[in-house]
């Protein structure tokens, strides 16, 4: 059974950093592209960053490019989103997920508040 649990969530003031991290198992963990997702109250989930299997490629969105950085740790099955620079408007539920698909296998997701 695929499972994905995400930690490191919490609230931050503007400004702030956290590191979210995604425990993956029941799955080949290092075969496959890796994804962040947020999704904010009453809006369509949001794609954040994925990455290669190796983490050697990694792709961002516009809104958290050069704020927020994707690795992964295939030995230890988990995913790493490190978010620095944190704003308002990156409060949101993020999750992680297998592949691209934004409803396929994916976490429960872990809360980031940003607020002072």
């Amino acid at each position: 059974e695929v499972q994905l649990v995400e930690s490191g969530g919490g609230l931050v003031q503007p400004g702030g950093s956290l590191r979210l991290s995604c425990a993956a198992s029941g799955f080949g963990f290092g075969y496959l592209e890796m994804t962040w997702f947020r999704q904010a109250p009453g809006k369509e989930p949001e794609w954040v960053s994925t990455i290669n299997t190796g983490g050697g490629r990694t792709d961002y969105a516009d809104s958290v490019k050069g704020r927020f950085t994707i690795s992964r740790d295939n030995a230890k099955n988990t995913l790493y989103l490190q978010m620095n620079s944190l704003k308002p408007e990156d409060t949101a539920v993020y999750y992680c997920a297998v592949g691209r698909n934004p409803t396929g296998h994916r976490g429960r997701g872990t809360q980031v508040t940003v607020s002072s």
